[in-house]
């Protein structure tokens, strides 16, 4: 079931929002580790592309982390000040060939090196819900899996466990020179 995708294939990232339009795509990453639950690939210094055009590049090194049976995705960001999370409110992940898809519910947390972390785009969220008419069954996913979240972060457990994005990032380091 996943879509013979394998360790060291490359692939893209397509985030939609709830209208179906495209929001951003990532244009490369590679894979690291996937199972019937979960995708991770990296990848460094990243074209990203805006839905207006608009396009540049990340800045930093990241391990991203999609499920397929939570709606949230995780960015483990190696900036040369500190390990930073980026993490987004989203849908689980579908792989369509050799893209990975999901949609963006706006909401994002952002965790800081020291362990703080702050809720962000709550007023884009709102104004997206009403715009794009969320229903009250996905209003209650997204606060449930913000929640949820949270306490994966406050645990230091999933993508906050310690050590695991220098584990992953070796991975990647030793994949990018077999190539």
């Amino acid at each position: 079931m996943n879509n013979n995708i394998k360790v060291g294939d490359k692939v893209q990232i397509h985030c939609y929002k709830h209208n179906g339009k495209l929001h951003q795509v990532c244009d490369e990453a590679i894979v690291l580790d996937i199972s019937d639950d979960k995708i991770i690939v990296a990848n460094n210094k990243a074209k990203l592309t805006e839905a207006d055009g608009r396009s540049y590049h990340a800045k930093e090194s990241a391990i991203l982390f999609f499920y397929k049976d939570r709606w949230f995705n995780v960015i483990g960001q190696l900036k040369d000040f500190g390990l930073f999370y980026y993490c987004n409110i989203a849908t689980p992940y579908i792989l369509d060939g050799n893209v990975i898809k999901y949609i963006d519910y706006d909401l994002d947390l952002r965790v800081f090196p020291d362990g703080g972390f702050k809720v962000l785009d709550y007023n884009e969220y709102k104004y997206h819900r009403k715009l794009m008419n969320y229903s009250s069954d996905i209003e209650l996913i997204i606060k449930s899996e913000l929640s949820s979240l949270i306490e994966l972060k406050r645990a230091n457990e999933g993508p906050f466990t310690p050590g695991l994005i220098g584990k992953y990032y070796q991975i990647y380091q030793d994949l990018i020179k077999i190539k």
